[in-house]
């Protein structure tokens, strides 16, 4: 493989990153709460085990939310009238990041709730 191959696969993979920090609502969002999420380990001093954990469900919520970028992104692309299966591919794609925003506030709640409020 070349040298600049590589390159380009990456400098592409930043350009999809960047496309979805700046135009997608939803991805702003997340972003918000991961430097939240950022202060709130920095202040309460979390352990590296909790940090890691919290790195790894941060991550899941901004690839799940990548990913239905993209789902949506071809279905709307391939569909662009109205089709029963090309909605229920939209849906389940966001079904999945409700999933993982779901188990994010869970894993915020039982790492942070007894340092906030205690």
């Amino acid at each position: 493989m070349r040298k600049g191959n590589v390159l380009c696969a990456f400098r592409n993979a930043f350009r999809g990153i960047i496309y979805c920090a700046r135009h997608e609502r939803n991805m702003k969002i997340h972003l918000g709460a991961m430097v939240l999420v950022a202060f709130l380990a920095w202040w309460s001093k979390i352990t590296k085990y909790e940090l890691l954990i919290l790195v790894i469900t941060v991550a899941s919520v901004l690839v799940a939310e990548m990913v239905n970028t993209a789902v949506e992104t071809i279905v709307d692309m391939i569909s662009p009238e109205f089709h029963p299966m090309a909605k229920i591919a939209k849906d389940v794609a966001a079904g999945a990041v409700l999933i993982t925003a779901i188990v994010s506030l869970l894993v915020g709640y039982m790492l942070f709730f007894y340092r906030i409020w205690t």
